[in-house]
C-alpha cells in the first residue's frame, strides 16, 4: 500500500466513522482515533459487501455502498461504545 493509499483510507476512514456517529443517537464515549479506525474497517467491508451485492462499479456516486459503509459505522461505533460503557462501569469516580 502506497503513502497516498494509506492517508486516503485515513481520510475516507474518518468521514465514514464520523457519519456512522452522526447517525447513532445519544453519547459516545469513544476517542477520534477509534472512530477512525472503525471507519476504517466499515469502510473497508462495506465496500466488499457493495462488491459481492454487485453495487459497487455504478455511474457516478456510489450511494448504495455508502449505506452499507454508513449503516457499518453505527454497528462498530455502537459495539465499541458498548464495550467502553461495560468497562466503565466497575470504575467509581
Amino acid at each position: 500500500m502506497t503513502v497516498t493509499g494509506i492517508i486516503t483510507a485515513i481520510v475516507i476512514g474518518a468521514i465514514i466513522g464520523a457519519l456512522g456517529r452522526l447517525v447513532l443517537p445519544g453519547r459516545q464515549p469513544i476517542g477520534m482515533l477509534m472512530t477512525i479506525v472503525v471507519g476504517i474497517v466499515a469502510a473497508l467491508v462495506g465496500t466488499a459487501i457493495a462488491r459481492g451485492v454487485g453495487v459497487a462499479t455504478t455511474a457516478g456516486v456510489d450511494w448504495i455502498e455508502l449505506v452499507f459503509q454508513v449503516g457499518l459505522a453505527v454497528i462498530g461505533v455502537a459495539a465499541v461504545a458498548a464495550f467502553q460503557r461495560r468497562g466503565q462501569r466497575g470504575v467509581r469516580r
